[in-house]
C-alpha cells in the first residue's frame, strides 16, 4: 500500500451523513444499568458518553449488508480502505450543552480527513469522522472520531506489561463477557472482536474479547467528570493497547493542573496502558 491508495478514497473526504435520535428514558436507564456504579449523575441530562449510543454511525445497515468482521460493507459513508481490520482509535468530545432526554438530537456527520502510514505493526490508515450533535438549533456536543484500519494480524507486538499507576480517584471494573455485549447492544455494534472469541482470535489475532474502545473513553469521562465536579469542556482520549477481557481493569484520574485539566487512563491487570485521557475543565 502507498499514498497512491488514497487517490480513489479522495472521492469520500467531505461526505456527510445526517440523522435524528432521541435519548430516550430506556436507553439512559439501559446505560446507567450497564456502567453503574460509574456514571456521573448530570442532574436530568445525558451522561457522558450516551451519545455514542444514538442511532449508528454510519447508519443502521441490514445483516445482508454486514461484512466477515461484523462492520457494515464498505463503501458507503465510510471509504472503501483496503485494510481487513477496522478500530475506533480515538477522538475528542467537546461539550457546549447537556443532551436533554426525550427531546430530538439531529447529528450531522462528516469525512474530514484520510491518511495512509506506517506504523510499528505496518500499514494504517487513519480516518478521521466530525460530528456535530445539535438539539432544538442549539449546538451540544462537537466531536472528532478518529477510526484506524490495520493489516491482517500478524501475531507480533505482544504487550509486555509495566508499573501499576495510581490516580488521585480511580476504580476497578470487571469484565465479563456480558459487559462487552450489553455495550455492543447499546451502540449497535456488531464487531465480532467484542462476542465471538474463535474469530477474535483466530481471525483478528487478539488474546481474547476485546473491551470496546468507546467504553473505556465513557467510563475515564465519567470519572473525570466525578473528579472535577462538573462535565469537563474537552475530553480527548486515545488508545493505546487493546484490553482484552476476563480480567479487571483500573479506571483513574488525576489532576494535571488542578481545577484546570486532567490526566485519565486505563490499565489492565499485567500494567499495561490500554487507553490515555485528556480532559480541559
Amino acid at each position: 500500500m502507498t499514498a497512491n491508495d488514497l487517490g480513489p478514497l479522495q472521492a469520500w473526504l467531505g461526505r456527510q451523513e445526517s440523522c435524528e435520535a432521541l435519548i430516550t428514558p430506556q436507553m439512559l436507564e439501559a446505560y446507567r444499568a450497564t456502567l453503574a456504579p460509574h456514571l456521573w449523575d448530570d442532574q436530568g441530562f445525558a451522561p457522558p458518553g450516551l451519545h455514542w449510543c444514538l442511532a449508528p454511525s454510519p447508519a443502521a445497515a441490514g445483516m445482508a449488508e454486514l461484512g466477515e468482521d461484523g462492520h457494515p460493507r464498505r463503501g458507503g459513508f465510510l471509504p472503501p480502505v483496503p485494510l481487513p481490520r477496522r478500530m475506533w482509535a480515538g477522538g475528542e468530545v467537546e461539550t457546549l450543552a447537556p443532551l436533554p432526554i426525550g427531546e430530538p438530537i439531529l447529528r450531522v456527520s462528516s469525512i474530514d480527513d484520510i491518511r495512509f502510514k506506517e506504523g510499528r505493526s505496518g500499514k494504517l490508515c487513519f480516518v478521521t469522522v466530525r460530528h456535530e450533535l445539535s438539539c432544538a438549533g442549539t449546538l451540544a456536543i462537537r466531536e472528532r472520531q478518529d477510526i484506524v484500519y490495520r493489516g491482517p494480524a500478524s501475531g507480533g507486538n505482544v504487550p509486555v506489561g509495566g508499573e501499576p499507576r495510581e490516580g488521585e480517584r480511580q476504580c476497578w471494573v470487571e469484565t465479563p463477557s456480558t459487559l462487552l455485549l450489553r455495550y455492543s447492544a447499546l451502540t449497535f455494534n456488531a464487531h465480532r472482536i467484542h462476542y465471538d472469541l474463535p474469530y477474535a482470535t483466530a481471525v483478528e489475532g487478539y488474546a481474547g474479547l476485546v473491551v470496546h474502545g468507546p467504553l473505556q473513553a465513557s467510563l475515564l469521562f465519567n470519572l473525570a467528570a466525578s473528579h472535577a465536579g462538573r462535565v469537563p469542556l474537552r475530553f480527548a482520549y486515545r488508545g493505546q493497547v487493546p484490553l482484552i477481557a476476563g480480567r479487571p481493569f483500573r479506571a483513574a484520574v488525576s489532576w494535571q493542573h488542578k481545577g484546570d485539566s486532567l490526566q485519565a487512563w486505563t490499565q489492565d491487570a499485567d500494567g499495561n496502558l490500554n487507553m490515555e485521557a485528556s480532559a480541559a475543565c
